[in-house]
């Protein structure tokens, strides 16, 4: 399950999501992460050297990917950033691996909650990391003087998509108690979100990060 545009999405009722939140529990968790969201750094150190805690996360979130001998590349600019984006090989063998990942945690996830349950969790969360996302956005493109939309969108679409999957292995990890949460891809992508970062792709032997 995508997210879809969060301009295309209806507002997500909060009594709807109270009342479902009382019958499941398993989605409470999914409304702190909603809400941890809006106080993110998104996008507050595009560019800069990375620091130790960012490598290692890098380091982790592409060990997790299974690919450990990808290295960290810092991309320098926007239109670096939206190039690597734009030209990524949608079918790379890092890509299929998330899509692998994100389909396996949708299906576990469908086993304990209805269509409905999780398409309401996943409204929330895109509804929470795109409006926080894209103000972010709006605040570095002045600074970067980014003028193109394209790249703006790219970067907000791919904090969102980021954020929907974490929550996907939340959820997973609420009904699986073997499940190492903060090890699993997903939640160390979101982080690289977290600490100000734009992971970009991995393509070869390469992980590029802005």
């Amino acid at each position: 399950m995508n997210p879809e545009n969060e301009e295309d999405l209806p507002e997500v009722d909060p009594e709807l999501f109270g009342e479902l939140e009382r019958e499941i529990p398993l989605l409470f968790g999914v409304r702190r992460l909603s809400e941890g969201l809006t106080q993110f750094s998104w996008f507050a150190h595009l560019g800069e050297p990375p620091t130790d805690k960012v490598r290692r996360t890098a380091e982790a979130y592409v060990d997790a990917l299974g690919f450990p001998e990808a290295d960290l590349a810092i991309l320098p600019t926007p239109e670096d950033a939206a190039d690597a984006a734009e030209t990524n090989d949608w079918a790379s063998p890092a890509w299929e691996a998330e899509e692998l990942a994100r389909a396996d945690l949708t299906a576990r996830a469908l086993e304990v909650l209805s269509e409905d349950a999780l398409e309401i969790a996943v409204r929330l969360i895109t509804s929470k990391a795109g409006e926080s996302a894209k103000e972010a956005m709006e605040e570095e493109s002045a600074i970067w003087e980014i003028g193109d939309e394209a790249v703006k969108n790219l970067a907000v679409g791919a904090a969102v998509q980021a954020s929907v999957n974490a929550a996907l292995a939340l959820l997973v990890a609420e009904i699986d108690p073997e499940m190492e949460l903060e090890e699993h891809l997903f939640t160390r992508k979101l982080k690289l979100f977290e600490l100000g970062r734009w992971p970009v792709a991995v393509v070869g032997q390469s992980f590029s990060l802005f």
